[in-house]
């Protein structure tokens, strides 16, 4: 039987935008306010509102949240932060920003998200906060870690750059944490193109992350160009140029609204990737947990690697020589030349982390993908399967 290819290349990840989008932003750009205003800060009370939390503070990416968030529970030179290996590099490199120091720690071989059941151990009178990564939309165990940070009087800070609209143990991820630094990149669950959000029931770290965001100004810097608006201010901080456009928030505004249905197509196409995955023996599909359910940002596949005659890169390359695009997440820090160069970080003190990061591929799962686009995706990893089965 001759193997079938698509006609046309299938992306890895697209936003699902259409005209609602288009006519969005050309409403702001006529008004004339391009940059942060009152659209930015109906998004953040929509968006606040749609999770059931106190403070939304809308910033120019994920990173930007991590990094305001750090810096809103007083992390300083020298500081220790843990977080998992298996995420991407924003996690750990916002530490580095203050000289402190990022703490790896191994993940569940299951879920991929950081073990609770290591943090403890790496906990040293210099720590100040954990990172959780909720890898691919599920949520990391929120309950042990907590545990693990009130018995230290540590902060919680979730990654929660795939959990948008995730619930752990029916709470909206969000709500949970002290802080927690939502992603907006082209390719997230919610997409402006780049932009970020910040949550927290916090008053006072909510106002310093505001104040921080731009450039240290105190209350309402934005508004001074606008006929309610002073041109006195004061800078009460050395702050960041963080803040999010009004035309990025005109296409959150729009998203959020899409939020729901956007989900649901992705967990059809993940539940249909499910049966078709289940029951070859070089494949192995991702787990649901009792206590999460599961965004799905990323359906992560992963590769028995020693029931198959090729390995990982390989098996990448035959998908997108039959037009499939792939992607890997991740390459884990501890592999990665800083961190090696930087901490001594081996691949043996994460057995579990490196044996994954070698056997993993996030295949396209997003909400503009029609049924023909998921036949081809199956159609194409299970002929490789079967083709290079041991």
């Amino acid at each position: 039987m001759a193997t079938h290819i698509r006609e046309s290349f299938l992306p890895f990840a697209l936003p699902d935008i259409d005209q609602r989008e288009v006519n969005a932003v050309s409403e702001v750009v006529a008004s004339g306010w391009l940059t942060t205003g009152a659209k930015t800060v109906e998004f953040e009370r929509r968006f606040a509102e749609r999770i059931g939390v106190k403070h939304a503070i809308a910033v120019n990416s994920a990173t930007a949240a991590m990094h305001l968030a750090l810096e809103a529970i007083g992390v300083r030179t020298d500081d220790e932060v843990i977080t998992s290996t298996f995420t991407f590099a924003a996690t750990a490199e916002v530490v580095r920003y203050f000289n402190a120091k990022p703490v790896l720690v191994d993940i569940q071989p299951d879920t991929f998200n950081l073990d609770p059941t290591l943090v403890e151990t790496a906990i040293t009178p210099r720590t100040k906060a954990i990172i959780p990564v909720h890898v691919a939309g599920q949520s990391a165990d929120l309950d042990a870690i907590q545990t693990i940070a009130d018995k230290y009087g540590l902060n919680v800070i979730d990654d929660a750059a795939h959990a948008l609209p995730t619930q752990y143990k029916g709470h909206t991820i969000g709500t949970i944490s002290d802080l927690t630094a939502f992603s907006f990149y082209a390719t997230k669950t919610l997409a402006t193109g780049e932009g970020g959000m910040i949550t927290t029931n916090n008053d006072e770290w909510a106002d310093r992350c505001r104040i921080m965001r731009l450039h240290g100004i105190s209350k309402d810097a934005w508004k001074r160009y606008s006929s309610e608006g002073s041109w006195q201010y004061d800078i009460i901080a050395p702050g960041f140029k963080y803040n999010l456009t009004d035309m990025a928030s005109a296409l959150g505004l729009v998203q959020l609204d899409k939020l729901d249905t956007m989900m649901a197509r992705r967990r059809d196409i993940a539940h249909t990737y499910d049966m078709a995955f289940s029951n070859h023996p070089a494949l192995e599909k991702p787990i649901c947990t009792e206590y999460s359910d599961h965004a799905y940002h990323l359906y992560i596949l992963k590769l028995k690697l020693d029931a198959l005659t090729i390995d990982r890169a390989t098996f990448i390359q035959t998908l997108r020589n039959r037009n499939i695009g792939v992607s890997v997440h991740w390459i884990p820090l501890h592999m990665h030349p800083y961190y090696v160069q930087t901490y001594d970080y081996r691949p043996e003190d994460y057995p579990i982390a490196s044996d994954i990061g070698m056997r993993v591929i996030s295949l396209p799962i997003y909400s503009k993908m029609v049924d023909m686009d998921i036949e081809d995706v199956i159609s194409a990893v299970l002929d490789i399967a079967y083709q290079h089965a041991q």
